[in-house]
């Protein structure tokens, strides 16, 4: 089990926090001395959240904070509060998602759900905490992805999925695709400015979470299950493994510059957090800034002069 480094001292920014992999890593977080900000969509979810952590932890140095990543207003409220609120910010977690509704649906803004909610939220998040980010002496990013990113395509003439037929699964693959690419985008921006900053991303493997179901039910009544989540056979971990990859990249000493980290067992699915293969895609440096240029037109926001 990877254990996390001291962090007190260090603010940090956990999206998700209140279930799964975020609210593990916002527990260990928590435990490592950090202040964390639990950035969650559902006020009572989070307050549950931060209860359970409190109760573990008495003396962790916590918060709940509204993000909806859905709605770039949610986004420029959340990040405004922060600046005025947090002299720096050491470490942000873009982990927060959603995972193959069944059916296109929208975010506030009118971007298809996938794409707004797993990349374009978190890159105009990522844009408008950077100058605190910058405030802090060593400050990381790490993004989440997904296995399903090995099979992701940037469609560029048809990112909303407004002229194909709608596909849950492909969308979500662009939409974490798009996730490694702004991880590995930023990495870059970041050694060209002389900036202190580190961002690399991370995928939790197959990890059970509610992620396979609170997608899957959007729109239809009762509980459904994502067809990825139903395949015969294939291994599995929970969340305090899971999040494990997503902490080594925002805490490991070990940790690279663009640097991505997964599982290390059986088919990348389950296992000890380690270095994960980049196929050509993920390390298609073009595609990447041309996405970052296009996000930003659609969120209307920008990096930091």
């Amino acid at each position: 089990m990877y254990t996390v480094p001291d962090l007190t001292g260090r603010a940090v920014v956990v999206t998700g926090a209140n279930s799964g992999t975020g609210r593990e890593a916002a527990e260990r977080l928590a435990a490592a001395g950090a202040h964390v900000v639990l950035a969650v969509r559902d006020a009572a979810k989070g307050e549950h959240a931060l209860a359970e952590i409190r109760g573990a932890h008495p003396d962790a140095r916590a918060e709940v904070r509204l993000l909806d990543l859905a709605s770039l207003a949610s986004v420029a409220t959340f990040a405004d509060g922060l600046a005025r609120d947090l002299p720096h910010l050491d470490v942000l977690l873009n982990n927060a998602g959603v995972m193959t509704p069944p059916v296109r649906l929208e975010t506030d803004d009118g971007f298809e759900l996938q794409l707004g909610t797993n990349f374009l939220g978190p890159l105009a998040l990522t844009n408008r905490l950077l100058p605190l980010l910058l405030a802090a002496p060593a400050p990381r990013v790490t993004t989440m992805s997904s296995g399903m990113a090995n099979v992701g395509r940037i469609r560029f003439d048809d990112l909303q999925w407004t002229r194909r037929r709608y596909s849950p699964s492909r969308s979500y693959a662009q939409s974490k695709l798009a996730d490694l690419l702004l991880a590995r985008h930023l990495a870059h921006v970041s050694d060209r400015r002389g900036w202190p900053l580190m961002s690399n991303a991370a995928h939790p493997g197959y990890t059970r979470t509610n992620l396979q179901t609170a997608g899957a039910s959007l729109g239809r009544e009762g509980v459904h299950t994502a067809w990825i989540a139903t395949l015969p056979l294939v291994p599995s971990q929970l969340p305090p493994q899971g999040a494990e990859p997503m902490l080594v990249g925002a805490t490991s000493l070990q940790a690279a510059q663009g640097g991505y980290y997964g599982p290390t067992g059986p088919l990348a699915l389950v296992g000890p957090a380690g270095p994960a293969r980049l196929n050509r895609r993920m390390r298609d440096d073009e595609t990447a800034a041309r996405l970052w240029g296009v996000a930003q037109e659609l969120t209307e926001t920008t990096l930091p002069s």
